[in-house]
């Protein structure tokens, strides 16, 4: 995909129109933030430049979901980019609710991220050609941070209506956890974001990529429904979701 080209941080929502400037009755709705990333150098068996993350979060743009309008942004799988154009979004959008989204080839479910731990330990360089090795997302950051999102109760909707789905303990150590991290550093310690949630979800491979996978579509409904749960769910349920290794 990236194969190693860099790749630019992509204007507002990855060229596409920005929500507040297309209508004046979604100006003063309360924003969900999603985000993916661009294509990078697993492609699986496609020999096309996908990345599920983004062609699902971009399939939601736009989208109303309680009252809140969903504004899609696609961010540079490159460690140090990525997090400062995720950081402009924030500002810029001020969301309620944020959840990024990254591709997770080998899994064959929908997986609502747990934690994200303070370490980039890059197996593969990213799409500018950096590669850190054991070395801290935010210097002097706590260990790890524990997702935000109501995950059970997510994960007990998604399993409701069908959608294969799964609590998963890992988010890496690339540019998801990366992300993932920064995201919720960011909230705990920036002013204006103590009340906005946040979290991360890994998706599959497209058919065409390979298998295990998901289509597309199914991504998109199961997505559209994490997103719904989590504004509509401010406590989480208790539910057993864990791992025994």
């Amino acid at each position: 995909m990236g194969h190693g080209s860099q790749k630019a941080a992509l204007p507002d929502n990855g060229g596409m129109p920005s929500p507040s400037a297309t209508s004046a009755s979604t100006a003063s709705l309360p924003r969900v933030l999603l985000t993916g990333f661009d294509p990078f150098g697993d492609t699986g068996h496609s020999s096309l430049p996908l990345n599920p993350s983004w062609l699902a979060v971009k399939a939601l743009h736009g989208k109303r979901i309680a009252g809140h309008l969903l504004v899609a942004v696609q961010l540079p799988t490159v460690f140090q980019a990525s997090v400062k154009e995720l950081t402009r979004q924030l500002q810029l959008h001020k969301p309620a609710l944020v959840i990024c989204v990254g591709q997770a080839g080998g899994r064959g479910a929908i997986s609502l991220e747990r934690v994200a731990i303070n370490i980039d330990d890059a197996r593969i360089p990213d799409n500018a050609g950096g590669q850190p090795v054991d070395t801290p997302v935010v210097a002097g950051g706590p260990a790890a941070y524990f997702s935000s999102l109501p995950i059970k109760a997510m994960l007990q909707a998604l399993q409701g209506a069908g959608v294969a789905a799964e609590v998963s303990q890992t988010a890496g150590t690339f540019v998801c956890n990366h992300v993932f991290y920064a995201l919720m550093h960011a909230l705990a310690t920036r002013r204006g974001f103590k009340r906005t949630r946040g979290g991360f979800i890994h998706v599959p491979y497209l058919p065409e990529q390979g298998m295990p996978s998901m289509a597309l579509e199914e991504i998109v409904r199961g997505l559209r429904l994490a997103v719904a749960t989590a504004l509509a769910t401010p406590q989480d349920i208790a539910k057993e979701a864990g791992a025994v290794s």
